[in-house]
């Protein structure tokens, strides 16, 4: 008799579990625990958005809908990205059921078993796990962290990254901002990159979902640095992103991809073969969340720069433990003085002191002795948090700086 391990792929059967999983499955259920472990807010969807969906439905809206998403949804996504990055047509634009779909038929279009991947981390774990799945050598090209003590930061080393970035790779995978470090690429490093990409013919994957996310940015930056800004329709570059962060829509499971138009008709036929389309339904929401969400955004914003900064205040004065103050996204990476075993540190952060992280070995092993804490919440939720994780640490990590 076959044993489910047999029956499995090989691939699939050694792929590791997700430890945020993990330690959230630990907790969920238990009212008391405070969770900052996934990258969500603490706020519902905005309510002009959850009533289009249901006017949709009231509609009938509920069949298919073309491969490549609603024509308006596609052409609402490129006047969007148009005032971003300048013109992006909407006929490089697919809609896709999540961002993570969006990564994986990325993957699934452009990388073939063997192929060298190389990916900067500490990453978030399904974009290292993704390409393993389709068979593919994934090469860590790590970020360098606190290279000046007097204000440690997390910052890429580009000559690094270019070594890693040998003839015959087949892709490069880029978060920016990141996940979990709020690390931000620079205008700078992504032309160094993009014409090394485009002399060895090496694709670009950016994982752009957190690109309105950022902070401290000079005066009329409305989002980071993207390779939208820089490349040209026809390069080898593919971007994915979501409606989850910035729209309040985590739990929707829309996002999108722009890609060149030449691999469009080819990502119509992965889209059909996994999902077929998104929702029509949830489409709709989607363009009203665009056409009326600069209020939306402006304000996420605010509030999640001021959860940062406060949040990064109140870490950094608790003994044995460094925060960097991260640029961009909703995580602070904070690194935990004498820890080794993330996972098991954040398991009795929820047995123990009813509060939820997320290990920093869940993002790869340059996470290991760090904790990604969620900041998109109230201050009054994170003070609360805050509390919990000081009389955990003075209990068991009587350390001083």
């Amino acid at each position: 008799m076959l044993t489910s391990s047999a029956i499995a792929r090989p691939i699939v059967h050694q792929l590791g579990a997700s430890r945020i999983r993990e330690v959230a499955n630990a907790g969920i259920g238990r009212e008391q625990v405070l969770p900052f472990w996934f990258g969500e807010p603490d706020e519902a969807t905005p309510t002009y958005i959850r009533e289009e969906a249901k006017r949709a439905l009231d509609a009938g809206e509920t069949f298919y809908t073309h491969n490549l998403g609603l024509p308006v949804l596609r052409e609402t996504i490129s006047r969007y990205l148009s005032k971003l990055h300048g013109s992006i047509a909407p006929e490089r634009i697919a809609v896709t059921s999540s961002g993570v779909s969006a990564l994986m038929l990325l993957s699934q279009l452009v990388i073939n078993p063997g192929d060298r991947v190389v990916a900067v981390t500490p990453l978030w774990p399904n974009l290292i796990e993704i390409p393993k799945i389709l068979g593919a050598e994934v090469i860590s090209v790590p970020l360098q962290f606190g290279r000046n003590p007097a204000a440690p930061l997390w910052e890429l080393d580009v000559e690094l990254l270019l070594a890693a970035l040998t003839p015959g790779t087949r892709a490069v995978m880029l978060n920016s901002p990141n996940n979990p470090t709020g690390w931000v690429i620079t205008r700078a490093q992504q032309e160094i990159i993009l014409a090394h990409c485009r002399l060895h013919g090496i694709w670009i994957m950016a994982d752009d979902v957190y690109e309105r996310l950022v902070y401290d940015a000079p005066a009329g930056t409305s989002c980071a640095p993207s390779f939208l800004d820089i490349a040209a329709p026809d390069d080898l570059l593919i971007s994915a992103n979501s409606f989850s962060k910035s729209w309040l829509m985590t739990g929707w499971r829309l996002g999108w991809v722009v890609a060149p138009k030449s691999i469009m008709a080819d990502l119509g036929k992965l889209i059909e073969y996994n999902t077929s389309c998104a929702p029509g339904f949830i489409q709709r929401a989607g363009v009203l969340a665009i056409e009326q969400g600069d209020a939306i955004i402006d304000r996420t914003i605010t509030r999640y720069q001021a959860a940062r900064d406060f949040l990064h205040g109140r870490l950094n004065a608790l003994p044995g433990i460094t925060t960097p103050k991260p640029g961009g996204a909703m995580y602070l990476f904070f690194r935990v003085d004498g820890v080794t075993d993330t996972l098991e540190l954040c398991k009795r952060l929820v047995r123990e002191a009813d509060l939820g992280l997320a290990p920093g070995s869940a993002f790869g092993n340059e996470g290991e002795g760090y904790v990604r804490w969620c900041f998109a919440s109230s201050i009054e939720r994170l003070d609360d948090g805050v509390q919990r994780l000081e009389k955990f640490m003075q209990q068991h990590f009587p350390l001083s700086r």
